[in-house]
């Protein structure tokens, strides 16, 4: 279901658009999307939460973008219709029960393994959650519409790589035809589940995966805190690992190339396409203890986990 964009966001970077002509990036702070995202130290970091709409962030990026001048179709997006955060959000059961760690300071009862990437030799660390077996780290395949964080090596070393829905997604359909054809600006019907870009035997989980794992360890409300590794957030963010998922904040790469949130957020596809141009991601944020599914431009470069079949 879809709703117009919140008033505030419309005015807001309406607002942005207007101005942009008459004075440069490096002099402009950038437009305030609503109360619960804040401005970076610098015009090239910001602070995502919990009710982060990575679609309002493209047209504020567009805003606000080097040249100094909005581009055209930064209005255009305005007048798009999309989902309001909290409709992007498909709900996770939050039951009430008391999920037990299998992590905690004094022990460690986690179920782990690893998977070989036959493709390029990696080799990636598992854990069971639940009943599903996920990676313990972000995906570092290398191939086209992936990305390094500040196109540097040692960040995908550090964080994995970076991809954009369709490469999320094998839209080539390299590996398999489940996602073939998915990607920006086009509309498509993956038979699930997606392999995508995961190794062979694993696949790029969907969103009732997702709210899975959510439940698995004691809802969403509290989920960001015990899937969030324990170091690297930004000020007070870290998290518990309680299940050694071990979440980095690896931030996000725009359409047009600018990597942001580097220490503040980590963005995970999932297979599950919400229009022509939008599909859900998993967001964590350094400000909040939640874990929640919003859409973002199919564009934006996310990191992937994959999730064994």
């Amino acid at each position: 279901m879809k709703k117009i964009f919140v008033a505030l966001c419309m005015v807001a970077f309406l607002a942005a658009c207007d101005d942009s002509s008459s004075a440069s990036a490096e002099n402009n702070e950038p437009t305030t999307l609503s109360s619960a995202e804040e401005q970076g130290s610098s015009s090239s970091t910001k602070k995502l939460t919990d009710s982060s709409d990575s679609r309002c962030e493209e047209c504020n990026d567009e805003a606000i973008s080097s040249s100094g001048n909005a581009e055209s179709s930064c209005s255009e997006e305005l007048s798009e219709t999309s989902s309001s955060s909290a409709d992007k959000m498909e709900s996770s059961s939050n039951s009430e029960f008391l999920a037990t760690p299998c992590k905690t300071e004094t022990e460690d009862n986690c179920e782990y393994g690893t998977v070989l990437d036959d493709r390029d030799g990696q080799t990636y660390k598992t854990v069971k959650i639940g009943d599903q077996w996920w990676m313990a780290e972000n995906l570092n395949y290398e191939m086209d519409n992936s990305f390094c964080y500040n196109d540097s090596a040692e960040y995908c070393e550090k964080y994995g790589r970076l991809y954009t829905w369709a490469a999320a997604m094998d839209s080539a359909g390299t590996w398999s035809t489940n996602g073939k054809g998915c990607g920006y600006d086009q509309t498509c019907s993956p038979t699930y589940p997606v392999r995508g870009v995961c190794p062979e035997g694993w696949h790029l989980p969907d969103t009732t995966e997702w709210n899975a794992l959510f439940t698995a360890v004691g809802g969403q409300l509290t989920a960001g805190k015990v899937l969030k590794s324990t170091s690297g957030w930004y000020s007070s963010g870290n998290g518990t690992d309680a299940y050694s998922f071990s979440a980095l904040p690896a931030g996000n790469r725009n359409r047009h190339g600018y990597f942001y949130n580097d220490g503040y957020n980590a963005d995970f596809w999932s297979a599950t396409e919400d229009d022509s141009s939008g599909a859900y991601y998993m967001y964590l944020g350094y400000d909040s203890e939640g874990a929640y599914l919003h859409d973002g431009y199919k564009i934006y470069g996310f990191s992937v986990r994959c999730l064994k079949d």
